[in-house]
Order: C-alpha cells, then structure tokens, then sequence
C-alpha cells in the first residue's frame, strides 16, 4: 500500500489502514517520545496523544513534504505540550562546581548511544528539551525559543548548561569505569 493510498484509508476512517500506519511510524516516533519523556509509559502516552491527533487531523496533510516528518512534528508538539503543562521550566540546578575542561576523545568511544540516551534522561527537563530540540531535531535557538515561549538567549543558556552537565556525568561515567 502506497502512503498516499495510506493517508485516503486514514482519511476514510479505515481500521486496517490506520493500524497499517500506527505499525509503520511508532517504533520511529516512540524512539522521539522517549527523548522528551522521563520514562516509557510517559512516552507511551505521549505516543498514544500524538497519535490521536495525527488520525484527527488526517484531512490536513495537503502531500508536500515527507508524511513522516509531518508526523515527526505532531509527536514534537505533543511532547512540548506535555512538558509545558509541568511545572519543570523554571528548574534551577546549580552548575558553578561542574568542570570547564574538554572531554577527550577515548571518553566518547566508550559510551553506547543507549548510555547516552540515558544520560540526557537524567538531564533537568528544561535542560532536555532543549538539548533534544537543539542537537537531536536540529531546530534553531529562534526556533526553540518560540516553540517554549522563551528568549532565543534563554534557549542557548540551556543549551549550554544541559551540555556541561552531560560532560560532568560522561566524566563520572569514565571515572567508574577505570
């Protein structure tokens, strides 16, 4: 089935094609809610939302554009909505003892893309978003700041702390395994 015969069932309200879709796209899409989520069922919900909201708006793909980053973008919303509803934007955390030396390379051979995904789960969720919108997504500070409803200047500041926190805890990580 092709995805534009996909997107018509869809449209149509037809089972078959919908569950077709949902099979297609949510392994890729639950990888995304994971990003944004603190843990599994939080991202399973996430998914679940998104989802929703891509069969109620069906009709408004107008086929310009990759289809899946059309999906893509719903998930991301729906994330940011999710987070926007916590109370976690105004988190502080403290970053004047954290090391301002770079990490070198051997640091980095060592790590899984699991233990790092990890990792920047552990991050404040300020700090994530923002470093999963900015190095994962690939969307400008302008970009982020609109999406959070904050300063371009308060996205990169985010940015930054998120990173130095990621290589206090790589640095740890290293510091375990010798």
């Amino acid at each position: 089935m092709t995805e534009k015969e996909l997107v018509q069932g869809c449209i149509r309200e037809d089972r078959a094609c919908q569950q077709e879709l949902f099979q297609r796209y949510a392994g890729k899409m639950l990888a995304v809610c994971l990003r944004y989520a603190r843990h599994r069922m939080e991202a399973e919900d996430l998914l679940q939302d998104a989802f929703v909201k891509v069969f109620d708006n069906m009709a408004r793909f107008e086929f310009k554009g990759s289809f899946e980053g059309w999906i893509r973008r719903i998930v991301i919303n729906t994330a940011l909505k999710n987070y926007s509803k916590k109370s976690f934007q105004q988190e502080q955390i403290g970053l004047d003892n954290q090391p301002e030396h770079a990490l070198s390379p051997p640091v980095y051979d060592n790590l899984g893309a699991e233990h790092l995904l990890n990792l920047v789960n552990q991050l404040p969720d300020g700090y994530r978003v923002v470093f999963n919108l900015y190095a994962v997504e690939g969307y400008s500070h302008k970009e982020i700041g609109d999406m959070l409803g904050v300063q371009e200047s308060t996205s990169r500041s985010q940015l930054v702390k998120a990173r130095k926190m990621l290589q206090a805890m790589v640095l740890e990580t290293q510091k375990v395994a010798i």
